[in-house]
């Protein structure tokens, strides 16, 4: 557990801010903030964005001096990110009574995971990546 700790901390501490964001009562939004269309959908992509892309940094830093299957790393950093996205939502339906699961909260969840896993299959290309996070 330690281990875990000392290689993710960013990521487990984005982990817990989105833990707690998805379950806090929120208050009341402006009415500017609803006229946004999908502004929440937005939000939704942006957290699991970096939560998805903390943990695939976090991971190739990590092991950069060994060499790690890097099917952990897609277990890790995008099928663990979208099966507790669909926990979330199941969560925020059937234990809360202000928040509602919503399949497309899911989907804005899954695509930010996905853009996440490209944006970083492409920074791993740039030699500035490579230096710090041991791209491949």
């Amino acid at each position: 557990m330690l281990r875990l700790i000392r290689n993710y901390p960013v990521s487990l501490s984005v982990i817990l801010v989105v833990t707690y964001l998805s379950f806090f009562k929120p208050p009341s939004v402006p009415d500017e903030l609803e006229r946004i269309p999908h502004l929440d959908k937005v939000v939704h992509l942006c957290m699991y964005l970096g939560m998805a892309g903390m943990l695939w940094i976090e991971f190739l830093r990590a092991h950069r001096r060994q060499a790690a299957p890097l099917w952990h790393a897609w277990i890790g950093a995008v099928g663990c990110p979208i099966v507790f996205s669909g926990g979330v939502e199941l969560l925020q339906e059937y234990c809360t009574d202000y928040r509602g699961g919503d399949w497309w909260d899911f989907a804005a969840n899954t695509v930010g995971v996905l853009l996440a896993t490209f944006l970083v299959a492409r920074l791993r290309r740039w030699p500035f990546f490579r230096r710090c996070c041991g791209g491949r």
